[in-house]
């Protein structure tokens, strides 16, 4: 080899030796990063915090009535101002509920529960337990519930606000959040009281689940379970009341029933009163009469055949939620492409 091939030979050999330093600063850097871009992607989950029943007494005025904004099976809600001047909505659990649960581990399943983050679930924020006393402290939803919107204040025209568009939004929104708790948070969670009162509606008529997982709270208490439950509920034993998938998917039903129909639940009579009607082709009697019947009847049709598949079946025949979700989902989609 003279000395021209030397030179050249040399010189191939440091080129190629700086081209594999620099790759390897190139590699290093960025498998360094990797771990910080991931984690800067996965949504950050806050376990419910615990506060001193005084800081709740302070944020309630006292759980001054005053305050109070719903009251329920389980216990009463009242508005709150933490010292961050952080609006919250405080749920005080029924002393007698409290006393029957005395030693349940309120406090892991506050701790677990807190964990689901999705845009239709209210997300708790804390909690509080001492002697005789269980309080939530949830999000505070600045708009009504349901219930409000289809069944109350109908003299002062509330239920026109929920044009067909956002019925089928809101259908939607409660399926999404069914769907995550029942199929996306580990351990799944079993609502165990699906109704019009517990999806609360938002500025955007979004619509979010709340009191989901508290049924273990609720006991036999029969109060505002009626009509939200299949009959097999009742037919589980003494007790009876053991929660699962399939009787959610119900009370989804009945939701996309009262959505459909404008009407309550009234213990299970609007059951009865519309699934014949719907087998026998009959929509135009079952829709809401305070609302313009559309000229277009497919998305109607497609959301009362399915909430009566979700009434209409036993357990074993019920669809799934992730089925429902689906349907629910497209149906939104198709009618905001109609409506524009």
């Amino acid at each position: 080899m003279n000395l021209g091939e030397h030179i050249a030979y040399d010189t191939v050999m440091a080129i190629l030796s700086i081209s594999l330093i620099i790759l390897g600063i190139f590699l290093f850097f960025s498998c360094k990063k990797k771990p910080v871009e991931s984690e800067e992607t996965l949504p950050v989950k806050q376990i419910a915090l615990l506060y001193p029943l005084t800081v709740i007494d302070i944020a309630t005025n006292g759980f001054n009535h005053r305050r109070i904004i719903g009251k329920g099976r389980l216990g009463t809600v009242y508005a709150g101002k933490l010292e961050n001047e952080e609006l919250v909505a405080v749920k005080r659990i029924h002393s007698v509920l409290v006393l029957s649960n005395a030693g349940f581990g309120f406090s892991s399943v506050m701790k677990w529960l807190s964990l689901s983050q999705h845009p239709n679930v209210v997300p708790i924020i804390g909690f509080s337990e001492a002697p005789g006393e269980r309080v939530i402290l949830m999000e505070f939803v600045r708009m009504a519930n349901l219930e409000f919107y289809l069944h109350e204040n109908q003299d002062g025209g509330s239920s026109s606000l929920l044009d067909w568009n956002k019925r089928f939004k809101i259908a939607a929104g409660v399926a999404k959040g069914l769907q995550y708790l029942h199929e996306v948070v580990a351990p799944n969670i079993v609502h165990g009281c699906v109704k019009s009162s517990n999806v609360l509606i938002d500025v955007n008529f979004c619509a979010k689940i709340s009191d989901y997982g508290l049924s273990f709270l609720g006991g036999v208490e029969k109060r505002g379970l009626v009509g939200y439950v299949d009959d097999e509920y009742w037919n589980e034993g003494i007790r009876g009341g053991s929660v699962c998938k399939e009787n959610d998917v119900y009370g989804l039903g009945v939701i996309l029933l009262e959505l459909l129909s404008g009407r309550g639940c009234e213990g299970g009579l609007l059951v009865k009163w519309v699934l014949p009607l719907i087998k026998d082709m009959r929509f135009s009697e079952v829709l809401d009469p305070r609302l313009i019947i559309p000229s277009n009847m497919n998305a109607i049709i497609r959301l009362a055949k399915v909430a009566s598949a979700c009434v209409g079946n036993p357990r074993k025949c019920r669809p799934c939620v992730n089925h429902v979700m689906n349907i629910l989902n497209d149906l939104e989609m198709e009618v905001c492409l109609l409506s524009n």
